[in-house]
């Protein structure tokens, strides 16, 4: 685990980046966040970014990268992980036409299969990210654990959405121990009181204590705060999470 491992989706801070991603990056490195998730590198080349995040003193984490970019460009895309040292490349969602049944997920597993392994001949770990939807019931079992089940444990890992989890009605710590040694990164995230709306994290209804807990034990390397959608402004939410957990995290 790294010496500080918390990290910052930077979907949460679209809005801010889009217009100066850089500035953004600074802002989110004096809040005090030791890392970035990135999705997308703010128009840069990954060499200007690495220049960039090496200047402000933050690594990337990982990445978010489409399905049909890593199917179609996988070579540039891990060439690009590399000059970023990210050590985590990760499919971050899958188009409903792909997830419509067991089979569906059965054949996503072989292609995920074959992008981990290359990933991971380039000396980097391959993830899928999920949302609620992999967790809806297909016959006795879900699209998410169809994907355990199938997946090369050489080849492809988790990232556990505790948000997600609940939101599907499945606990998030179960969920994180039935993927212990299989989920080296948590999108950590929390669920605003009375409302399934997204909240900042510690500030919600889930048990942050009990999920760090898990995560830590089942091998996380990773926690990775996203807020999908900001009640305030964002940069004021991302600060709220990043205080209560480092408040728990210097408390273990």
């Amino acid at each position: 685990m790294a010496t500080n491992p918390l990290s910052l989706q930077m979907y949460t801070l679209r809005d801010q980046a889009a217009t100066d991603y850089v500035g953004t990056l600074r802002k989110v490195k004096e809040i005090g966040y030791g890392a970035v998730e990135v999705a997308g590198v703010g128009g840069m080349s990954a060499a200007a970014l690495r220049q960039e995040l090496d200047a402000i003193g933050l690594m990337v984490s990982g990445a978010h990268v489409p399905i049909q970019m890593l199917e179609s460009q996988l070579n540039a895309i891990i060439a690009d992980m590399q000059t970023l040292g990210a050590p985590y490349l990760i499919c971050p969602w899958m188009p409903p036409e792909r997830r419509r049944s067991a089979d569906d997920y059965r054949a996503l597993a072989r292609i995920l299969n074959g992008i981990g392994a290359a990933v991971a001949d380039a000396g980097l770990t391959f993830c899928y990210h999920h949302h609620d939807f992999e967790l809806h019931l297909l016959g006795d079992t879900t699209g998410l654990h169809l994907l355990l089940h199938e997946c090369d444990p050489r080849a492809v890992a988790f990232e556990i959405d505790v948000y997600w989890s609940a939101y599907a009605g499945v606990d998030p710590v179960q969920l994180i121990n039935e993927f212990a040694g299989r989920a080296p990164l948590i999108h950590l995230k929390d669920m605003a009181p009375g409302s399934r709306t997204f909240a900042e994290v510690g500030h919600g209804t889930l048990d942050i204590p009990a999920i760090l807990s898990a995560a830590r034990t089942a091998g996380a390397q990773w926690f990775v705060v996203e807020q999908d959608v900001c009640q305030r402004p964002p940069l004021e939410s991302v600060r709220m999470s990043y205080e209560y957990l480092k408040g728990l995290m210097s408390d273990k």
